[in-house]
């Protein structure tokens, strides 16, 4: 008799807990049915395309625990979508006519795959789910449970994805770094795009733990190194609308009395406004497989700082972006809990065939549970009325309305 197997897949960008969800699929798999053979596709969906996998030997099995110490993913990301026939015929992973659906899915039953976990945003679980739709109507049985991963923590109605505090934290300890750029130059604007393209919780999550992180530091009173050097001046998210010249005037009155100004913002703020200006002076905008703006084609804080640049009369103004540095980092204590509580549960949910996504369902109370496919979506917005977030602007003195979302 064959042996059953486990298959798993990392894709969209990277969150700091791939690595160590892979490592704890593993472990868990190996403590309650060792008897499953565990086999992983490189590269997400290409890999399943190609038949690209990566054999999971008893050595790894054996080392596993070491992957919750890394950032990035051991078995490697992309961002193939197995709905878009024209992109992967593209890309060469099928030929001109083939459904890639059909493609996976033939490739899934003659590797003899049974269970699927997939480890991503709503991308990569909503094509899962198409996946697991089209074995479950051509008679394939295969039980698909993903994980949430995204540092933007935007997944309805999930209420926390994996590794998004973590990248807060490291988007916090960087920043530490570049403020400092504020002793530089007379006249410095710094602006500090942060990743979340639909979503600001992770700009104001990061500015939270930045604040914090600053509170905790001591400096010699009398020189210019001090808390004010270190402020956040001005924070901006996709939520949040602002007036331009209202927010010029105030920054300007902060640049006059101390020297310099700090701005965090997100990289989908403003986004739509900046998108209708270039298309609308004849640019063509790039958009990926899924049909998502390039995001990092469009660079919404160099933006940001051409506008408050001249406002402000700044002398100097740089941007920042610590979204690379932030999303590779390994997932840090919060994280390795919460990556352990879904990671138990997915492999339950797995062994007794239930297809989902496992998650904390903010409809049912925040209940961790493995929630039915067709209710994850993607683009939550961060509720900016919620307490913390107006003390973090508090702290800031900016004014802003908040809006339920």
């Amino acid at each position: 008799m064959a042996k059953k197997k486990v298959a798993m897949l990392t894709a969209g960008g990277l969150a700091p807990c791939l690595s160590s969800a892979v490592g704890g699929l593993i472990e868990r798999y190996t403590d309650v049915a060792p008897e499953y053979e565990l086999v992983a596709y490189r590269s997400g969906y290409q890999g399943v395309l190609l038949g690209d996998q990566i054999e999971i030997t008893r050595d790894m099995r054996e080392k596993a625990h070491i992957l919750h110490r890394h950032g990035g993913s051991p078995i490697g990301n992309s961002r193939v979508k197995l709905t878009n026939a024209a992109d992967c015929v593209k890309r060469g992973l099928v030929k001109e006519g083939e459904n890639p659906l059909r493609v996976a899915a033939e490739r899934l039953a003659k590797d003899g795959i049974s269970i699927l976990h997939t480890i991503g945003g709503d991308d990569t679980n909503t094509t899962a789910a198409d996946l697991a739709a089209y074995l479950g109507a051509n008679g394939y049985d295969l039980t698909v449970v993903g994980l949430p991963k995204t540092v933007d923590n935007d997944v309805v109605p999930i209420r926390q994805t994996l590794g998004a505090w973590t990248a807060a934290e490291y988007g916090a300890r960087f920043f530490d770094n570049v403020s400092n750029e504020q002793s530089a130059a007379p006249r410095t604007l710094v602006v500090h795009e942060v990743m979340g393209r639909h979503s600001g919780w992770l700009t104001a999550t990061t500015a939270r733990s930045y604040i914090q992180m600053t509170d905790d530091k001591e400096f010699v009173d009398g020189f210019m190194m001090n808390r004010q050097m270190k402020n956040i001046d001005g924070l901006y998210l996709p939520e949040m609308k602002f007036d331009l010249q209202g927010e010029a005037d105030r920054l300007r009155k902060v640049m006059d009395r101390t020297g310099f100004v700090t701005l965090f913002v997100s990289e989908g703020a403003c986004l739509d406004a900046i998108v209708a200006e270039r298309e609308a002076a004849g640019e063509t905008i790039k958009r990926d497989a899924f049909g998502h703006v390039k995001i990092d084609t469009i660079n919404v804080g160099n933006w940001f700082s051409k506008q408050f640049a001249a406002l402000l009369g700044a002398e100097r103004s740089m941007v920042q972006k610590s979204g690379y540095y932030a999303r590779s980092a390994p997932a840090n204590g919060d994280d390795l809990r919460l990556i352990q509580g879904m990671v138990d549960l997915a492999v339950e949910s797995a062994l007794n065939k239930v297809s989902g996504v496992t998650g904390h369902d903010e409809d049912q109370g925040g209940k961790l549970r493995t929630i039915e496919f067709p209710r994850i979506k993607g683009g939550k917005q961060f509720d900016t009325s919620t307490k913390w977030f107006g003390e973090v602007m508090d702290v800031i003195g900016q004014k802003w309305k908040a809006q339920k979302h």
